[in-house]
Formats: C-alpha cells, structure tokens, sequence
C-alpha cells in the first residue's frame, strides 16, 4: 500500500515505515524551510531528530521533524513559516537562545544529600583551566594519564 501526502500542491508517495522526511526526499524535494538570517533553504541534515532541520507544518501543526514524524496517507504538509514572516520577532539574544543561564543550586544541609552538615564541602565546578579536574583545554572530564 502507498500512502499519498500533500506538499506544494503535489502529491507525495510514500511508503509504510517511511518519515515524511524521507518520502519527501525520494520524491526529489530537498527542502521545506528556510534559515532565519539569510533565507538558506534546508531540509534533512541528520535524518535522527537531533538537529531540527527538517521542521516542517503537518496537518497544520507547525514545527515538526520531518525525520521523526511518520507517514501517513492524506497528510498535508506546508513549509514550516520562517519566524517572522507574519510578525516582527524580537531580537534574539544568546541567553534566550540557550535557554538562558542557569541559576546555581544552594547547598544543602541534609547530610543525606551530601551538604556541608555531611562534613564536606559545598560542590564546587571545575576550574577551566585545571586538566586534574577535567576542565581541561578539551573539557573532556578525565584525569590525566599517567
């Protein structure tokens, strides 16, 4: 059996099993979204959901992974608006854009979660610079070799 999806007023097979990703794909679309600065068009990159790429509008649901999302006969798929498009965006800065920073836990004086009533001291973050504690030039978490 062969699903039929819509995109851009053409139909789109696919196959059981088949993300709407790939259904595209095999049917020589490469992309259904663009950057937000530059208007770069993208599609699939990592094909495993890690990248958001692929954001694409199913059934008027914006924002879902084409990777991830399964097809399924009747589906109507538009491109995924770039922001903006409708409404002025409002700056982005880094702090949103990662979520913004995150506020340091206080210590706590349950010996049972290791606090300071527990005889040690509060946990303490790795100096950057310091390879004994895994903050080295590569961060990589590990002690030195001997």
């Amino acid at each position: 059996m062969t699903y039929h999806m819509t995109f851009r007023g053409a139909v789109v097979p696919a196959e059981p099993g088949q993300s709407v990703g790939a259904a595209l794909v095999a049917a020589g679309i490469r992309d259904w979204r663009s950057t937000r600065r530059g208007g770069r068009p993208r599609g699939l990159f990592c094909g495993i959901g890690v990248c958001f790429d692929c954001l694409i509008t199913v059934d008027g649901v914006p924002d879902r992974r084409a990777c991830l999302t399964p097809a399924a006969d009747g589906l109507h798929l538009t491109d995924t608006p770039t922001p903006g498009d409708s409404a002025p965006e409002a700056p982005a800065s880094e702090d949103r854009v990662l979520g913004g920073p995150v506020p340091e836990a206080p210590a706590s004086e349950d010996p049972a979660l290791g606090g300071p009533a527990a005889g040690g001291p509060a946990r303490k973050h790795p100096a950057p610079g310091d390879p004994g504690l895994g903050g080295g030039e590569m961060g990589g978490g590990h002690a030195p070799s001997a």
